[in-house]
């Protein structure tokens, strides 16, 4: 007997009719609905309105579909496995795109974890803006224990150079361009921008959201210098028997390279570079005084710091370090409040480099005098003997490998492959590898920078590969390398072209030291020995690999460099190779004798 019951003409119609109303409803319930917009929507938006395309963070409570809703309007976002390393990564890319990075975090431990990287970005003048989700105000005021409940805004205000809520989703745009605006205005550094879950899910008429965005226009405008003051610069200069120009990792990110460069060679001035200012200039440039750098600190008469501070790395611009030459300083900076911060400064020029630079270009005519021959030439007979004694260095047969043999290998593929950007973190690996490690192009070294903080590695190597497609060598510590070491997975997740070589002696600067008890228990600065990690790659699909010899590390690192593969090298050198601290063991209290 058949289930199925013949309807009659009237009632088909009648039904068609009802299916009529109601797909005009659901029609109706779609355009009310593309006619607004939210908060999630509008935070996107914003970002990629001021030209903002790429997102380093963790997705969770209350911002995972806020990650992916960015990576659907095109949007990369690039999730790590800690948000301190994420961080990391935002900040290197500010300081090598001079647009803010941003790193997106979840509530509390999140932010909190964030937090290092953004107090580290502001100390080192790289602009970033860390965005939090955060608990509801009326919770958070009444501390009635909301789900990861913390006043952020609060809490991030000591540690960055602005911090800003949003409350509601139309002032999402003056909140993100405000955010911009002061993480590249003046002396660039670190932004908090606090939203509150409750923020992503309101809505607003869209054209009404559309019109609330801001374009943030100049938002790091040209700062000239007084004349007068950089006719007082000029004539410093003009006096001078030692001149000596000191660049800062600022000079690096003002991207006025061609300018300095001019600079340097029409003046005729030794210059020194600071760490991350390697390459501004080619490290074999005839005028650079880096293999001589406590001849020229101590013996020069008047300096001229671009982009450099007088902080504890240049020794606060006294004692040993400088001699007892007595000192007149230049100095180019845009923060008036930077001047005299540790010694007096003869004659500041307050604006941005490439304005300061330009200025004193246009002051340096056909008869400028170059320094004297006895100045240039008594660097140059320094460098010389201290370049050949590093060479028979670095060719030295020793085995097991040290920190020279094995970083004149990486030295060698820097000098083929100039492109490369090298990240380096460590003690004794970051101290040799700054003066052995010769760089050829501006912002191709991102290092620990102010702080001398561990951990930026993995961070500032993803970010180097994201924002430059270039090769990316990471020459870390063993001990630096641990940080953030978990983040190989996300090179391998990206496929970044990321070739990690890990100076393994087994410890903390060396990997001899003993437990002073007797006690079975290792010592404080020891790792286990012979670690492997190589396999931390292999784990995750990429290639890992182990070097015992200079020829063996050679050959993994140019084939990494050509493959664009992600790849680790384990380099295993001699456990007694470094040094306590490395080159700043003066910064270590020295034990007080005691007796028993």
């Amino acid at each position: 007997m058949s289930t199925v019951t013949e309807k009659s003409p009237a009632t088909r119609v009648a039904a068609l009719a009802a299916g009529a109303v109601e797909l005009n409803e659901e029609i109706s319930v779609q355009e009310q609905e593309q006619q607004l917009t939210d908060g999630f929507h509008l935070v996107i938006d914003a970002l990629k309105l001021n030209g903002i395309d790429t997102i380093f963070g963790l997705p969770g409570i209350p911002i995972t579909d806020l990650t992916r809703l960015a990576q659907a309007e095109g949007m990369r976002v690039i999730s790590f496995r800690h948000e301190q390393n994420a961080g990391h990564a935002a900040a290197a890319a500010g300081f090598l795109t001079q647009k803010p990075g941003i790193c997106l975090t979840v509530s509390a431990p999140g932010f909190l974890n964030g937090l290092t990287a953004l107090a580290n970005a502001t100390t080192n003048c790289f602009p970033m803006i860390l965005i939090s989700g955060s608990s509801e105000r009326e919770i958070v005021d009444l501390q009635q224990g909301d789900y990861e409940e913390m006043d952020q805004l609060n809490a991030a205000k000591p540690f960055c150079k602005a911090a800003f809520r949003v409350l509601h989703a139309q002032d999402i745009g003056i909140g993100i361009a405000r955010a911009i605006r002061a993480a590249l205005s003046g002396r660039p550094g670190g932004v908090y921008l606090d939203l509150p879950a409750k923020l992503f899910s309101q809505t607003m008429e869209a054209e009404a959201g559309r019109r609330s965005l801001i374009k943030v226009q100049d938002p790091a405008p040209r700062q000239l210098p007084a004349p007068d003051t950089v006719a007082r610069a000029l004539d410093l200069l003009k006096g001078a028997k030692r001149p000596l120009i000191l660049l800062g990792k600022g000079a690096a990110y003002a991207q006025a390279d061609a300018q300095i460069r001019e600079l340097v060679e029409r003046s005729g001035i030794p210059y020194l570079p600071m760490s991350m200012a390697k390459g501004l200039l080619p490290d074999t440039h005839v005028q650079s005084a880096a293999a001589a750098r406590s001849y020229v600190l101590a013996e020069a008469d008047v300096v001229m710091l671009v982009g450099a501070r007088l902080n504890w790395l240049l020794s606060h611009g006294k004692g040993k370090t400088w001699g007892a030459v007595p000192k007149q300083f230049i100095q180019i900076d845009i923060s008036p409040t930077e001047i005299d911060s540790n010694v007096p400064i003869a004659a500041p020029l307050i604006g941005d480099i490439g304005s300061c630079v330009a200025a004193l270009l246009d002051g340096i005519g056909a008869g400028w005098q170059k320094p004297p021959a006895e100045w240039t030439s008594a660097i140059a007979q320094r460098k010389d003997k201290n370049l050949s004694k590093m060479a028979q260095t670095l060719e030295a047969i020793v085995a097991p490998m040290n920190f020279h043999s094995a970083l004149g290998v990486v030295r060698k593929v820097v000098q083929e492959r100039p492109d490369a950007v090298i990240v380096n973190e460590g003690a004794n690996t970051l101290d040799y590898a700054r003066s052995i490690v010769d760089m050829y192009e501006p912002r191709k070294r991102l290092d620990v920078g102010t702080w001398g903080v561990m951990g930026i590695g993995m961070g500032f190597a993803v970010a180097a590969a994201v924002t430059t497609g270039k090769p990316v060598i990471a020459i870390e510590g063993d001990s630096a390398f641990g940080f953030s070491g978990m983040e190989v997975e996300t090179i391998c997740r990206y496929e970044l072209p990321v070739c990690i070589v890990i100076f393994n002696n087994n410890g903390v600067y060396k990997g001899t030291d003993v437990n002073a008890s007797g006690g079975s228990d290792p010592a404080p600065t020891v790792f286990v020995k012979n670690a492997r990690y190589d396999l931390m790659m292999t784990a995750f699909g990429g290639h890992g690999v182990t070097a015992t010899t200079p020829d063996e590390l050679g050959r993994a690192l140019r084939e990494a460099v050509a493959s664009g593969r992600p790849t680790l090298i384990n380099a295993v050198i001699d456990e007694t190779a470094g040094t306590e601290s490395g080159r700043i063991t003066n910064l270590n209290p020295q034990r007080a004798a005691t007796k028993k």
